[in-house]
């Protein structure tokens, strides 16, 4: 036997063992799909980023999620109350504040509403938007709204955190990245886990939102910055040609596999030599995927790239579609600020004074560009096998602050979906006459809810998603989290 032919054999050796000894039992409750004995699906794991079966039949191949940075206030853009309307100006009555603890107990702050703020309802549906957003309005039988939204912590960072990871604290993977871990890549010449970003620095918190945590590093999420060249240091240097640089990987790939050859159970090896097969075919496919020269005049106007105010946002969007066309599974999109505003009370919803200057600027930014990108998936046939996602960390209470903005409100918001496998046209829950709590605390969806939701349209049980760690088979979801069944289309 040779000594190639015995290397073979030894491989083929261990992932027998592997897949009917302990370390296939580990594996079965690791990856969707793989039984205890099946060896070929074992083999499989060489690439941590093949293709993998989910649970049970998907209904999306991939998500949008769209995260406003910031905290907007819902109240302001999709959740109207006239109840709210009639008692501005007056304390926030002490029936409303059962079970908050705040520095605006007992009225301190005055509710207050905006008196630029007009409503009206749209579609079949009859959703309110306000005057905000008109051009979002316009697919309002599109979205399936969660009215009833609510979540921990009052501060950006720390709910940001848990938006993206389940926790408060930095550590665990990031909702794209379990996607990735589950269900690998549909594209082996891009990452399944794409970051999207439209202001001309990194967002506060920056990779801890799109990190793997515990997971292997292969399936964070790789952000893809504004401008012409989206990945630092992937262009080839100019004094290396191409031959030069494929000897180099070959000679990598090389000394790697010779290593994982000799500890075959050594996955981080392998994640290794997948990351810079993946970096040379991202050479060419990154920017080609993000190259907006091929679309028509009139996609780009579609998503407002003909408007200073929203380019930079509509610019990232459409990159998203692009992604998403090409078999991305997972694009997080952060907003940021449009360019030529650099003032940091800009940067983000964050309205805790002239809420009315930052919200008309920042809804220009987006509401466009959103209302464009579901166009247009709906017209190339992608939006039943996408999932869009609008989403934030809270949203903003009803009472004023400094006179002309709101502060932080945990307790209940509005968020929306849109896409495959979702019941449009729908509103579940919703907050009481003053858009302060959520009224019915059955209706209540934590982010554990929506991250289970997400999941289950992907074709993955939350409860079976697991990867052990430090003894503990761990989950998306941690110890919480409920699929939103009333969300679904039968």
């Amino acid at each position: 036997m040779s000594h190639h032919d015995h290397h073979h054999h030894s491989r083929r050796a261990f992932l027998n063992a592997a897949a009917q000894g302990g370390v296939g039992v580990a594996l079965s409750g690791l990856v969707p799909g793989l039984g205890m004995f099946s060896v070929a699906t074992a083999a499989d794991l060489v690439d941590p980023l093949a293709p993998r079966r989910p649970h049970f039949p998907a209904r999306i191949k991939s998500v949008i999620w769209l995260h406003q940075n910031g905290a907007p206030s819902t109240l302001d853009l999709y959740d109207y109350k006239p109840e709210l309307v009639r008692l501005a100006g007056q304390g926030v009555p002490a029936s409303f504040m059962k079970g908050i603890k705040t520095s605006t107990q007992g009225g301190v702050n005055k509710l207050w509403v905006s008196n630029t703020r007009t409503w009206k309802q749209h579609g079949e549906s009859g959703a309110w938007f306000s005057n905000l957003l008109p051009n979002l309005a316009q697919h309002a039988d599109k979205l399936a709204f969660i009215k009833s939204s609510v979540t921990v912590g009052a501060t950006h960072d720390i709910s940001i955190l848990k938006l993206n990871t389940g926790d408060l604290n930095p550590g665990r993977p990031s909702l794209g990245a379990w996607v990735s871990y589950a269900l690998g890549s549909a594209n082996p010449k891009l990452p399944p886990y794409v970051v999207l970003y439209n202001s001309d620095r990194e967002p506060s918190a920056g990779s801890q939102n799109w990190n793997s945590g515990f997971l292997p590093a292969v399936y964070q999420g790789t952000a893809f910055r504004p401008g012409e060249s989206p990945i630092l240091y992937l262009e080839r240097p100019e004094l290396r040609t191409e031959g030069q640089q494929r000897a180099q990987l070959d000679l990598l790939k090389h000394l790697n596999q010779l290593g994982a050859a000799k500890y075959p159970s050594d996955t981080e090896l392998r994640a290794r030599v997948k990351a810079y097969e993946l970096a040379e075919q991202m050479q060419a496919s990154a920017p080609d995927a993000v190259d907006l020269s091929k679309e028509t005049d009139a996609t780009k106007k579609l998503y407002g790239l003909d408007d200073k105010t929203s380019e930079s946002y509509g610019r990232v969007l459409l990159r998203a579609r692009r992604l998403v066309e090409r078999g991305v599974r997972f694009v997080q999109v952060v907003s940021g600020h449009p360019e030529g505003v650099s003032d940091n009370d800009r940067r983000s919803w964050d309205a805790h004074n002239e809420l009315d200057d930052n919200h008309g600027l920042m809804a220009r930014m987006v509401d466009q560009p959103i209302a464009g990108l579901l166009a247009d998936l709906k017209s190339r046939g992608l939006l039943e096998s996408t999932l869009v996602v609008w989403t934030s960390e809270f949203s903003r209470t009803p009472w004023g602050e400094s006179g002309s903005g709101r502060d932080h409100n945990p307790w209940g918001y509005t968020q929306w979906v849109a896409g495959g496998g979702i019941k449009a046209g729908y509103t579940h829950g919703g907050t009481d006459e003053i858009g302060l709590q959520v009224a019915d605390k059955d209706t209540a969806v934590d982010t554990y809810d929506l991250h289970a939701t997400v999941l289950h349209l992907l074709g993955l049980d939350h409860l079976k998603t697991t990867y052990l760690n430090n003894g503990r088979s761990e989950r998306p979801t941690v110890v919480y989290g409920k699929v939103v069944k009333e969300l679904l289309a039968t």
